[in-house]
């Protein structure tokens, strides 16, 4: 369940956090036309540091151009709204969700004059996938439902319909007694998580899919940027389930999921089943990283 905190920046305010409220005509509450972050904020030697907020407002914007939703705040406005949002919760570790979306007015497909929205709450959460799965890895089914393809959706914004894929993938996973689900693309090839960007390790050689059907990942980017400071091959090709299978390890990189490996995948063993040594490698990076623990990149924080 969300833990509340005080206040929530709505509309350029900072608004009590039981009075963030909207209309149940509300417009993108009945069709899903709407934006999102996710975005973490951790603790660190010289205070509370936002994990790549420039680009998330980045994609964030890019998200609503795509659906050409016309947020009426910039770039900079978004920006320090999101840190004050932060600030004046007083939070030192968090995840932070900018929203955007359709307000009351107009119902049916065409909203032309209704208002666009934005709101940012901020409030404490741990681990999404569990410490213990940070650690030993976690238990992943290959999904039923296919990801969302380019030919009918808008795959490179976070769009908030788009996540009814996601959680039916989850909801499938988690009823069949896994952590979390891998959708593959219409053509089969493996695409990524419900909410996470997906790599495999063979022979030493880090592989993840290709933009395609998959979100441009902020953490995927990070996550890349690491393994090549490592002196790793990085390599995007596509992948297919059975290629999984023999991987000598997986993990899953995203805002909420952090870096989490994968122990096993349809019932087979990943590797050793569990974390696997290049994983482990990466992972301590990235949190050293986020922590502000490594100089490298300090780039990446933006101090509340």
């Amino acid at each position: 369940m969300v833990q509340s905190t005080k206040f929530i920046w709505f509309d350029g305010k900072m608004v009590p956090w039981e009075r963030a409220n909207v209309h149940v005509l509300t417009h993108t509450l009945h069709y899903g036309l709407g934006i999102f972050e996710g975005i973490r904020c951790y603790n660190t030697d010289n205070g509370p540091a936002i994990f790549r907020l420039k680009s998330h407002t980045k994609r964030f914007l890019n998200s609503a151009h795509i659906l050409n939703m016309k947020i009426p705040f910039s770039f900079d406005e978004l920006y320090e709204a999101t840190k004050e949002t932060v600030k004046q919760n007083n939070l030192k570790e968090c995840y932070i969700r900018p929203l955007g979306f359709i307000g009351y007015g107009d119902m049916g497909l065409y909203p032309q004059h209704n208002k666009i929205q934005v709101a940012i709450a901020a409030w404490p959460w741990g681990t999404y996938l569990g410490k213990e799965g940070i650690k030993n890895g976690i238990r992943v089914k290959v999904s039923s439902f296919t990801r969302n393809q380019i030919d009918s959706s808008m795959t490179k914004s976070k769009t908030c319909g788009n996540y009814v894929n996601s959680q039916l993938a989850k909801w499938e996973a988690i009823d069949a007694g896994y952590d979390e689900a891998i959708l593959l693309d219409s053509e089969g090839y493996a695409s990524e998580g419900s909410a996470e960007c997906l790599f495999a390790v063979r022979d030493g050689i880090i592989y993840t899919p290709p933009f395609g059907t998959i979100l441009e990942g902020i953490t995927r980017s990070s996550v890349v940027k690491i393994a090549e400071d490592l002196g790793y091959r990085v390599k995007e090709d596509r992948l297919t389930r059975d290629q999984l299978y023999v991987s000598d390890e997986l993990f899953l990189a995203g805002t909420a999921a952090e870096i989490t490996p994968i122990r096993d995948l349809d019932g087979r063993t990943i590797g050793n089943g569990s974390r696997g040594e290049i994983t482990e490698k990466i992972q301590l990076i990235y949190f050293d990283a986020v922590h502000g623990n490594k100089k490298e990149y300090r780039q990446w924080l933006d101090f509340v």
